[in-house]
């Protein structure tokens, strides 16, 4: 019997579990929420589209009752606040770090071989205090943006292809935000042919920054963040964790010295399955590659060390 607890019943926590369910990924999925009724509203509301979509998925709600998530195989953490008019960052990771290490810790106590997802912003900040924290293995520590990033690559790819996106390979490494991830255009293909052989430049660069401002520009029309694309990503994570699907998935993941990096947690291509991060893919980067990684790293480490100003960590 495999479990899964979402943490957060919000738009994104609420489209995770929804797809985990009517995929069947797991036998159990919990939603646990701060707001009382919100999970157990939803999770009702859910389990009546159980016949007409044709699964049975067990999907339970609850408010604050951590016990509903004991023996949880996956947990996914979507909780926190986005940034307000007027808020400085670090009042936002201030937030967002004491939700999360609050959360992450009441949910090792019911379930402390649980492997851990984070989705909360910011992601990778997020992730490596959870890390941290918490003290688990860093297999079990997983964050989940490139996951998101590299769909929305792929999305913006098979468009520019006139293609299936499903027949589109494409990666983004790096931080998971608009100025610090990085489409991997060299290793990004269509039917095995590299697209930069299919497309021309011109489209490729428009490729690569629709994809760097993916997020952004869904917040701009909805007058919110995205919630569809971010919550299947978790959803697809998730399930290569429980089938144990052995998928190569880009991840924010602990590095001790893999792509150049120590002490950081930040977007790499992972092997991803029943044991979480289960290898850590080389891609060979090239000169500009690596560049642009350790720039990368350097925003992502500058977003760290706000969590030593205010004490969190």
């Amino acid at each position: 019997m495999s479990k899964v607890t979402v943490v957060g019943a919000g738009n994104v926590g609420a489209t995770c579990a929804n797809v985990l369910a009517f995929n069947e990924v797991a036998d159990e999925v919990v939603m646990l929420d701060v707001k009382e009724g919100v999970s157990e509203g939803k999770a009702l509301d859910m389990l009546q589209t159980a016949a007409l979509l044709g699964f049975d998925s067990k999907i339970v709600g609850c408010t604050n009752d951590y016990a509903q998530t004991a023996n949880s195989d996956v947990v996914v953490i979507t909780s926190g606040i986005p940034r307000k008019p007027g808020m400085t960052r670090e009042e936002l990771i201030g937030v967002n770090a004491g939700i999360v290490k609050s959360v992450a810790g009441n949910i090792l106590k019911y379930s402390p071989n649980a492997i851990i997802v984070v989705v909360s912003n910011p992601m990778d900040t997020m992730t490596y205090l959870a890390f941290k924290s918490l003290g688990l293995p860093k297999n079990k520590v997983i964050g989940m943006g490139g996951t998101l990033d590299s769909s929305r690559f792929k999305c913006y790819l098979s468009k520019a292809l006139n293609a299936n996106p499903t027949e589109v390979e494409g990666l983004v490494i790096g931080g998971h935000g608009d100025t610090t991830m990085i489409p991997l255009t060299r290793f990004a293909s269509y039917k095995g042919r590299p697209v930069a052989d299919i497309l021309d430049a011109e489209t490729l660069a428009k490729v690569v920054a629709d994809t760097m401002v993916g997020g952004a520009t869904l917040t701009g029309l909805l007058g919110t963040s995205a919630w569809y694309a971010p919550g299947a990503a978790a959803a697809y994570l998730v399930e290569s964790i429980i089938h144990d699907q052995k998928k190569v998935i880009p991840c924010c993941v602990y590095l001790e010295g893999e792509y150049g990096q120590k002490d950081i947690c930040i977007g790499v291509p992972v092997l991803i399955g029943k044991n979480g991060v289960e290898e850590i893919v080389d891609y060979k980067l090239n000169a500009e590659e690596k560049a642009l990684f350790e720039k990368s790293a350097a925003a992502v480490r500058a977003t760290n060390d706000v969590l030593k100003e205010i004490n969190v960590l």
